[in-house]
């Protein structure tokens, strides 16, 4: 498929969920729930003033952050109007919601310190435009906080991206492809971010630290 026939999957997919997304009904998205404290963890070894949270949803992870640090600013960027609507619906202080592609950022360049993006990458059809926007947005030494579902198993991916990326396509699902560890260092290193932590956590979830040290956008 093209970029954009992903892009649209998505978007009619997340327009269906967003009513339900946080609710007790919310099905395969229930596991999201599973990587906000491992996340917050990761987030609270550094300080951070500004976050962008990148396919946010209806801002869960922000909605989390900004009852523990009401007095910092958080950004949700995501693709499917739906799902930003649900997030202003909660009026949470110091947040601005965005619809956007994370692909390709709305925002002036160094105007970040910390980037999260949780269970959203494997839904971008190009990777490399999602690092090089973190790149640029990213202020220096600040730090790209992803988690996805991924793999060493080389069998087990080709089999999740040639067989059941595709049949989710069929049920109306815009999945692109597992992100693996060869993928994120690749985009790391065409952008020039450091890759500073990848670990593969219980449920096959990736856990990835990445960092801009350089001061250029």
């Amino acid at each position: 498929m093209k970029n954009e026939e992903y892009k649209k999957l998505s978007i009619d997919e997340f327009t269906k969920a967003a009513e339900r997304y946080e609710s007790n009904h919310a099905g395969i998205y229930e596991m999201c729930k599973k990587d906000y404290p491992e996340i917050l963890e990761e987030l609270e070894k550094e300080p951070f003033q500004d976050l962008l949270d990148a396919g946010c949803g209806p801002a869960p992870m922000i909605s989390l952050l900004s009852e523990k640090y009401p007095e910092r600013h958080y950004t949700g960027l995501d693709l499917t109007p739906a799902m930003i609507a649900q997030a202003q619906k909660k009026n949470i202080p110091n947040a601005t919601f965005v619809v956007g592609d994370c692909e390709n950022f709305p925002f002036e360049s160094n105007c970040f310190d910390a980037i999260i993006c949780s269970m959203s990458f494997h839904h971008y059809p190009s990777p490399q435009a999602f690092f090089n926007c973190v790149k640029r947005c990213l202020r220096p030494n600040g730090r790209l906080i992803l988690r996805d579902v991924t793999s060493d198993n080389k069998a087990l991916i080709w089999l999740m991206n040639t067989l059941e990326m595709p049949l989710a396509n069929l049920f109306g699902h815009g999945d692109v492809r597992v992100p693996t560890r060869e993928l994120i260092s690749e985009c790391c290193e065409k952008s020039g971010l450091k890759l500073e932590k990848f670990e593969i956590r219980k449920g096959m979830r990736l856990h990835c630290v990445v960092r801009k040290t350089d001061r250029k956008g």
